[in-house]
């Protein structure tokens, strides 16, 4: 489960940002009646989904961006070489592209609760530490400052939970994440933390879907279908052969996160569907079947998963190719499991409802004055009432993070007849 996690000076966002999974005390009656919304860890309420709305290029997607990035620094860091350059963009304004950009990210893995952050250059690492509550107090892992000196000794500083911790260090080049590397070196608290972002992290449900396809058995297979007929799908039966050239692989760029389903499936995988009225006649699932249907198909076998496993997982653009009610359906899995965790962008304002979503759960991102991504909570507003129309305020303006255009017909008419 994630608590929070902080970004700063990563594509449009300049000042930290924080997303906060900690529920607020909310007295409500409303929030009160959205009890399923939370999920407890050691006495901390915990939301379970956090939506994020905003006008085009305000900047949502970059904050899924950025936390896809530096989840891919975890997970393949130790790879890189010396002329690496690490593949994101600082905010490119205000002397900041020569600054570091920032992560911090506090989560619990096996009851633990554990705080890990780095920061970077496109062209190495400058710091990183991870810090952990064994037993209810904070104890130092380890911390790296390259700015501290050239030795090893002087960069690094080590609790007492890691074996021979100097040795890792010694192999860790400025382009490698010590945790990466130490992970790779067999060492157990970094295992933890790297099997955390590999297996408990979702970061797209495209490549994790094919993934679990090529693993489902005959259960799993029942209740993806069970999930799809109660999503109003009439597919009854659904048939999967691997190919035998492998495809692409599942993470072949994770940093942008351009992988279709198509990408993945097409060399990979040969899926054909059946539907009520003519089980007999099979469907192929690229080319027969709907962007919605294909989209709902890696989404529900993805959340299955996430849901039953108490992962966490991150969509972009939720509504793209989905009707509101599967959207809400979605939402829905994620209200009945137990701790897992959902955090997307959406434009559909439907689910701007003070009885289907808590105020802290609602995000808005704003481009500020000086182009940078600003983000915060409908909660942060605390004169906005529990009576009062949500989606009218926000189509209104009154939490900005929507686009403001000259739509009258004169404005449109001036475009249309300007002399080129």
């Amino acid at each position: 489960m994630v608590l929070e996690i902080k970004l700063s000076n990563f594509f449009s966002i300049k000042e930290e940002v924080c997303i906060d999974f900690r529920a607020a005390n909310i007295k409500s009656a409303n929030a009160r009646a959205l009890s399923d919304n939370v999920c407890q860890h050691d006495k901390t309420d915990l939301l379970k989904t956090l939506v994020m709305y905003g006008a085009n290029a305000s900047g949502k997607s970059n904050v899924i961006k950025a936390i896809r990035f530096c989840h891919s620094m975890v997970l393949q860091s130790h790879v890189h070489n010396e002329d690496t350059i690490f593949n994101f963009q600082p905010f490119k304004f205000d002397g900041y592209a020569s600054k570091s950009s920032c992560y911090f990210i506090r989560f619990i893995s096996n009851d633990v609760e554990y705080e890990y952050a780095f920061s970077l250059t496109n062209k190495e690492i400058v710091t990183e530490s991870l810090h952990f509550y064994p037993k209810g107090r904070i104890k130092e892992v380890f911390t790296r400052d390259e700015r501290r000196g050239n030795e090893k000794q002087e960069i690094y500083t080590f609790g007492d939970v890691i074996k021979r911790p100097m040795d890792v260090a010694e192999n860790t080049s400025r382009k490698t994440l010590y945790i990466s590397r130490a992970s790779q070196l067999d060492r157990e608290i970094p295992k933890e933390i790297f099997n955390y972002f590999h297996h408990q992290f979702i970061l797209q449900y495209v490549g994790f879907g094919v993934s679990a396809i090529e693993s489902m058995g005959k259960v799993n297979k029942d209740h993806l279908i069970e999930a799809l007929r109660f999503a109003d799908s009439d597919i009854v039966d659904v048939k999967i052969k691997t190919l035998k050239q492998p495809g692409k692989n599942v993470n072949a760029d994770i940093t942008k996160m351009t992988l279709t389903v198509e990408d993945v499936v097409q060399e990979r995988l040969q899926i054909t569907t059946y539907h009520r009225r003519d089980p007999s006649r099979g469907f192929d699932f690229l080319t027969e079947e709907s962007q919605g249907t294909i989209k709902l198909f890696f989404i529900m076998l993805t959340i299955l998963d996430v849901v039953r496993n108490n992962k966490v997982l991150l969509i972009d653009e939720i509504e793209e190719s989905l009707h509101p009610r599967i959207i809400e359906y979605i939402f829905n899995f994620f209200r009945a499991g137990e701790r897992a965790q959902l955090l997307c962008t959406t434009h559909n304002t439907t689910f701007l409802d003070l009885k289907k979503m808590r105020k802290d759960q609602i995000y808005f991102v704003n481009k500020r004055e000086d182009s940078s991504t600003d983000l915060y909570s409908l909660y942060d507003y605390s004169d906005f009432r529990d009576t009062m129309d949500l989606e009218k305020a926000y189509l209104q303006g009154r939490f900005d993070a929507v686009p403001y255009v000259n739509d009258t017909l004169e404005g449109i008419s001036q475009i249309l007849h300007e002399q080129a």
